[in-house]
């Protein structure tokens, strides 16, 4: 059995909703998929994959951050731009909540 790959699964989401807005090249910081009562599904991104690719292409994370915030957040292109996930980091005082075995 062959497992799906992202590729796949993009091909068979836009079969399913139509053609969604992507980003060219972050296939692999793709989060899932958005529904929204009333409106078109839209792609969701990881943004902490999406920052670290960007420092993995040479920036440092201040100008990942902020070429980020510009180029791709603000990259308005109608109701089917895609979204960014943010996730809770864990932080060493969350850390220290969290029982021990």
């Amino acid at each position: 059995m062959n497992t799906p790959t992202t590729s796949d699964w993009l091909d068979e989401m836009d079969e399913i909703h139509g053609d969604m807005l992507k980003m060219d090249g972050y296939d692999d910081c793709i989060a899932g998929l958005c529904v929204r009562y009333g409106q078109e599904p839209i792609l969701i991104y990881d943004r902490a994959k999406v920052i670290a690719k960007l420092m993995a292409d040479g920036m440092d994370e201040d100008e990942a951050e902020e070429w980020h915030e510009f180029n791709q957040i603000g990259a308005w292109c109608g109701d089917r731009t895609p979204a960014f996930l943010i996730t809770p980091q864990p932080t060493p005082s969350t850390c220290q909540n969290i029982p021990q075995p």
